[in-house]
């Protein structure tokens, strides 16, 4: 799922029923209903509103024109794609890929720009910062590595983290990073600095983290099982935070 950048009541999922659906939280109703070709994995709306991506397993990502919820264009990759996203401005693409590297395409043109090798694991997921000044990517590796998103330069790597880092988040002003993995831990870390801020205890595999627009409040769901019953999946939803400077 995700949300729509500037209208927070609108919110987009894909699922493996082969849809992708709109959502109005002010009615808690479905506005649109998108078929599309697989079984989708991975979603992400354009910070200009405009345009939502949808990966499926087949490694094919479907762009659907948020205007008119019409399927735009269709690109098939030849390779693993894991996550994608948008840079601030909407004007390129990137995605991660099971060999390591993040792959950079124009928008709307869809031409190959760059290919970055970002990692010697599979490259899990990437996040741009809301500044747009920077992007994060996590790996197989265990490592969280930040780059700047102009030079396209690794600025720096967090390697606290002891397993393959599934997800990551930066905080609403930009200037922390959570990463979260197996390990029974989420690292929150400095940005410009790299230094550790806070650990976040859990006792299972975290596999989503997104901290608040507004303030230092980080939301995660881990593999939890229910205390009465350890063959059933627990489903909480935690939150974690600090108080603001």
């Amino acid at each position: 799922m995700c949300w729509h950048a500037f209208c927070p009541e609108l919110l987009s999922t894909a699922s493996g029923d082969k849809t992708v659906r709109i959502w109005d939280t002010r009615t808690q109703k479905c506005t649109a209903n998108i078929s599309t070709r697989g079984e989708n994995i991975n979603i992400s709306w354009s910070p200009d509103g405009n345009t939502i991506a949808v990966g499926n397993k087949e490694d094919l990502v479907t762009f659907i024109d948020a205007r008119v919820m019409k399927i735009r264009a269709e690109e098939q990759f030849n390779f693993e794609v894991n996550e994608i996203s948008w840079n601030k401005d909407s004007d390129t693409f990137y995605l991660t890929n099971g060999q390591g590297c993040v792959h950079i395409l124009s928008y709307p043109e869809l031409e190959l720009l760059h290919v970055i090798k970002a990692h010697p694991g599979t490259c899990i997921c990437i996040e741009f910062d809301p500044t747009g000044r920077y992007f994060a990517t996590g790996s197989a590796d265990a490592l969280v590595s930040l780059w700047d998103a102009d030079e396209l330069c690794c600025l720096r790597t967090f390697s606290r983290l002891e397993w393959p880092v599934r997800t990551i988040s930066f905080s609403y002003d930009g200037q922390l990073l959570a990463a979260a993995s197996e390990d029974l831990v989420i690292d929150i870390g400095e940005v410009q600095t790299g230094e550790k801020i806070a650990d976040v205890p859990v006792e299972a595999a975290t596999f989503t983290v997104a901290w608040h627009p507004k303030q230092y409040l980080l939301a995660y769901a881990c593999d939890d099982k229910d205390s009465y019953d350890r063959k059933r999946d627990a489903g909480s939803l935690k939150v974690f935070g600090f108080a603001n400077d």
